[in-house]
Parts: structure tokens; C-alpha cells; sequence
């Protein structure tokens, strides 16, 4: 890639712009490596795309998902260098050659043969959205394409550099942080820019955001899928017992409204929809995703020009939907991605005449702030909040889930391993949260089948359970509480099971052998904040007054000597048969 700062057309790009490009020919001169630039909703990303066509040696093909993005895209190259050739069924083009093409991936992937021309550049817009299945249809594109240039580079842009099932779309940061390591789509994030310096510079909007107001639906129910998706059976379910709420939070969207003119609502199905369209006044549409394509168009069309106030969608207008008027956002959808809440808020932050801000309000009290860092994992509950955990060995500065308290402090964190790299490609092995390999000692993923040393199989709790619960003398106890005591100087650990049975193990203070005893024993295995140092209990009242640090088990491996049950094993985090099944 050559480069220039000269742009014809008059258009200078904004510095983080002219830095993520920077970043992208930096990078290829000395990789072959697919890349990922992140920039936020409204930063201009079509802008950067056209300033790398326009500089690029060779052909270049720009691919999006939706044709609202093909048209916006080929728009901005036209005023940076010449014009761009469009392959889109949508839009009724098919030019499949020429110096920039941008094109629809779906239309692409279903016309490979047109593709013979050699590209030197492909470029993804919201390339969050492609798989690494090789039978999707990003993946069968990319293939034909190497097939014509093996050298051809790759280039992802995005808000949102996570995928729900998947992770981190990128396998490292160029901060020094590992992504994801399993099956990535792109090698590296090699560009971000945080959302909060645009909106202080005046490039976006400033959000003003509220949970709801007047009422607020409880969705702490549901239970997300894999995906991240919450079932729309038991969502319409919920609803369905909270039909007073919809009436006063669409009375209260209505008296918002009066000062406002674009607002957008999200709602959580078609049939929640429906509903709220009946509240509503003329002056309103819907959008789903089985929404005739003209129908609409049509719709779109009548909000931008402003001839209509509302739009009512289902998981339609998160990506490719600019209309820079709307000002107010009114999310009544559950979700458990970050990136989603994102970019439904980000529809709103592009700047307008006489836009002073875009109010936002959270309905469905998502608890997320619009600032928060993506983890690069789901959401384990709905209190969690991105924590800041320094790793003890390297001393990274890992962001995971976590709960606080009203100081701010951590109370407990969910990371499992070190995401910092070590000589830019290794990454740290100290694990906050980890299972022995029961043949070589290896530490391993809480969650892992197979040790990554040995290779040995590591034992299923389940598996062993039953192995050990077929034997005579073992019980398994299920905990439900876990109790501190002081006791003669001594501290006094009570379990107590779901039939009010009691398990109790007694540690001394006395001597500093004891102490350390104790830590290895218990602190270690039952803290809530691994890899964060824990205070010198020197006396039973110094673990009574920081107990609130210590996580009970789920269940005790208990084994019958003559005279006493002995602990074999605790087990955190299950989730096997034996939680509710103990036969």
C-alpha cells in the first residue's frame, strides 16, 4: 500500500481516522496477517475505507452485509479517489471488476464466478458479523478470492469487535492482550478508539441515558442461550404478566417524544411489538425482519425526511440504519451483549442541526454502561460489571466480569486466566481459577476436557462422582450455606446442606505454620477475588470481618473414617447432575 495525505474532493480526515490508517499500512508492509480497525458507531468509518481504497496498489473489494452500507460506502469512495463499482442485487448493480468494487456479501457469494479479477485488498465493513465456518458465505468469498491472489490482504472494520458464541473476533491486541485463540476470524486489532473522546471532541453526540423511569420490565429470569439470545417464548411469557408496564412506559415514551424529533424503539419480539403499536399514535412504524424490503424502504425514507416520528423494530436497526435526527432511544429488549446495547444506543449519537443530545432509556434495566470495555466473554449475571484484576505474575491489567461494592471495591472477579502477552505473541499462563491434570500436575482451564500439557484427559467431575459415589463410605453434600464461627480461638467453618445436616472443618491460628495451613487449604480455593492479595489473617477475627471474600461450594466429596467424615473434594461453579439430581 502506498500513501498519500492529499485527498481530492475537498474531505480531510478527522486525526483518529487518518491514525487508523496510519495503523492499517504500518501493519501490511511488514504482514500478511488479517487485521481489525475498531472505531465507534458515527466515528466515520466509511470515510476510512475510502482514504485505504483510494491508496491502495491494486484492486480493492469492500464487502457489508446490508445494502444500506454498500450505497453509503461506495458514496464516500466516489468523493476521495474514482468512482466505485457495486455489486449488489438490492441495489440493482452488478460490476464485479474495476479499481474498488463494494459489494454485497450475499450477492457475492452467490455469483463467485463473476468475481476473476485479482483484488489486493478486501476490506469488511461491521466485520463482527462474519463467521469462520468455511461454509458461510464471508468464508466461501474469501476462499475464491485467494484462489486468485494468495497474497491478498485482509482488513475488518467494526464497533464491536465480539461475536456472542464466539469471543474476541481477533486473536491479539495490539495493546498486548490475547483475544481469542480458539478459532478467530482475524489476527490482530491493530487500531481502537474508545467512543467517550469522540462524543468529548464533538464528533458524536452526547447520550444521555436513564433506566426507566416511570416503569421497568424484570427480565432477571431469563437465562441467555449460548448465542447470547434470550428464548422469545418465555420472553412473550413475561410480558405477557407485565402489561401495565408497557402502557405506562409507551405513555411515558409519548411525553418524551413531545420535545423530540427522531426516536427509535426497540422492542423484545414481534408479538411486544404488536403491542406497542397499538399504544401508539398514527405517526409510527414497524420494522421486523419479515418486513417486505419496499414496505421497508418506504418506512425509512418517511423517518429520515422526518414525515414520520417513530419507528417500532425487532433486531433490525442495530447496524447499516443511519439517520442522524434521531434523539431518542427507548430500549424495551433484554439483551446479554454489550456490543448489542451499543449499537442500538450508537443509532443515535450521530450529529444534526440543532441535536443537543440523544436521550436514552434502558427499559429493560440491561444494567450496561454505554462506556463499559468489551470482557470478551458473556455476561455471567446481571449485577456484573467489567472489573479491573492486575495479574501477580506479569502484572497485566486484565478487564473481566465482576461485582463491586459501593465503593467501587471488588468484591469478586470471574476471570480464569491472564489475557496479557508475553514478547507480544505468548501469552501469560497464571491461571486465577484452574484444575489440576491429575497425571502431570499441569494447571488447566477450569473448563478444559484435555490437558494442554499431557494431553491426558482430564477427569469429567461428573464421571468421577459417580464413580466414587458407586463406592461405600462416600456422600455427597450439598451445600447451602456456608457459616464462620469463632470458636475457642479457633475458626469453625459450617456447611449446612438443603435437609439442615452440618459438615465442619477447624483451623488454628496459633503457631504461623497454621496460618499458612489455612491459606493454602482454604483461601486459595474459596476466594471470590483470585490473583488479588488477600489481607495476613493472623486471628480468627481478622477472617470473620473479611469473610465476605470467601464463596461457599456447591458441593463437598465427603468420606466416612471411623469416627468422622473427612473433606475429599470441593466443587465451585458446577453445573453437573449431581446439583439436582442426587440419586
Amino acid at each position: 500500500m502506498k500513501h498519500s495525505s492529499t485527498q481530492p474532493g475537498n474531505i480531510t480526515l478527522r486525526d483518529y481516522q487518518q491514525q487508523s490508517v496510519d495503523a492499517a499500512i504500518a501493519h501490511f508492509k511488514h504482514s500478511q496477517q488479517s487485521a481489525v480497525l475498531v472505531l465507534p458507531t458515527g466515528a466515520g468509518k466509511s470515510i476510512v475505507i475510502a482514504e485505504l481504497a483510494r491508496i491502495a496498489n491494486g484492486n480493492v473489494l469492500v464487502l457489508t452485509h446490508v445494502k444500506e452500507l454498500v450505497a453509503q460506502n461506495a458514496e464516500k469512495v466516489g468523493l476521495l479517489t474514482q468512482e466505485a463499482n457495486i455489486y449488489s442485487a438490492g441495489l440493482n448493480q452488478k460490476k464485479a471488476n474495476g479499481k474498488t468494487v463494494v459489494a454485497s456479501v450475499q450477492s457475492a457469494a452467490r455469483a463467485l464466478e463473476k468475481f476473476t479479477q485479482a483484488f489486493s485488498l478486501v476490506i469488511i465493513d461491521e466485520c463482527h458479523r462474519v463467521s469462520n465456518e468455511s461454509t458461510s458465505q464471508y468464508q466461501q468469498l474469501l476462499t475464491h478470492l485467494k484462489a486468485r491472489n494468495p497474497d491478498i490482504k485482509l482488513l475488518g472494520l467494526t464497533a464491536t469487535p465480539y461475536r456472542l458464541g464466539l469471543g474476541w473476533i481477533y486473536r491479539h491486541h495490539y495493546h498486548g492482550k490475547v483475544g481469542n485463540t480458539d478459532k478467530p476470524v482475524f489476527e490482530k486489532c491493530i487500531f481502537e478508539l474508545p467512543m467517550r473522546p469522540l462524543i468529548k471532541k464533538g464528533y458524536l453526540t452526547k447520550p444521555t441515558i436513564f433506566d426507566g423511569l416511570s416503569a421497568q420490565y424484570d427480565f432477571s429470569e431469563l437465562v441467555a442461550h449460548d448465542s447470547g439470545e434470550y428464548p422469545q417464548m418465555e420472553i412473550d411469557s413475561l410480558l405477557h404478566h407485565q402489561g401495565r408496564a408497557t402502557t405506562a412506559i409507551i405513555k411515558q415514551v409519548k411525553q418524551l417524544a413531545e420535545c423530540r424529533k427522531g426516536i427509535l424503539i426497540f422492542a423484545a419480539t414481534v408479538r411486544h411489538a404488536n403491542e406497542i403499536m397499538t399504544l401508539l399514535d398514527n405517526d409510527a412504524a414497524l420494522i421486523t425482519a419479515q418486513t417486505p424490503h419496499n414496505e421497508r424502504d418506504d418506512i425509512i425514507h418517511r423517518f429520515k425526511a422526518q414525515n414520520l416520528k417513530y419507528i417500532v423494530n425487532v433486531a433490525v436497526l442495530t447496524t447499516g440504519f443511519d439517520a442522524p435526527h434521531v434523539d431518542l432511544i427507548a430500549i424495551l429488549r433484554p439483551t446479554a451483549s454489550v456490543s448489542l446495547f451499543q449499537q442500538m444506543i450508537g443509532r443515535g449519537l450521530r450529529l444534526a442541526p440543532n441535536k443537543a443530545d440523544c436521550l436514552v432509556i434502558d427499559y429493560a434495566a440491561n444494567g450496561y454502561d454505554l462506556f463499559y470495555p468489551e470482557v470478551g466473554q458473556a455476561k455471567p449475571n446481571s449485577k456484573s460489571v467489567p472489573v479491573q484484576v492486575h495479574c501477580p505474575v506479569c502484572q497485566f491489567a486484565n478487564t473481566f466480569w465482576g461485582l463491586v461494592d459501593g465503593d467501587g471495591d471488588i468484591v469478586e472477579h470471574y476471570g480464569r486466566r491472564c489475557q496479557g502477552l508475553i514478547n507480544e505473541q505468548q501469552q501469560c499462563d497464571f491461571r486465577f481459577r484452574s484444575k489440576s491434570c491429575p497425571d502431570c500436575g499441569a494447571e488447566n482451564d477450569i473448563a478444559a476436557r484435555i490437558c494442554h500439557s499431557c494431553q491426558s484427559t482430564l477427569i469429567d467431575p461428573d464421571k468421577r462422582l459417580k464413580q466414587v459415589l458407586n463406592a461405600q463410605h462416600h456422600h455427597l453434600f450439598k451445600c447451602e450455606q456456608m457459616l464462620l464461627h469463632d470458636q475457642d480461638n479457633k475458626l469453625l467453618i459450617q456447611y449446612i446442606d438443603i435437609e439442615g445436616n452440618d459438615f465442619k472443618q477447624t483451623f488454628n491460628f496459633a503457631t504461623p505454620a497454621q496460618r499458612k495451613a489455612f491459606y493454602a487449604v482454604y483461601v486459595l480455593s474459596h476466594t471470590r477475588t483470585p490473583g488479588i492479595p488477600h489481607p495476613q489473617y493472623k486471628k480468627v477475627t481478622d477472617v470473620l470481618a473479611d469473610q465476605t471474600r470467601f464463596r461457599k461450594p456447591d458441593l463437598l466429596l465427603l468420606k466416612k473414617n471411623k469416627h468422622r467424615w473427612d473433606l475429599v473434594d470441593s466443587f465451585f461453579d458446577y453445573q453437573g447432575k449431581y446439583k439436582i439430581d442426587m440419586s
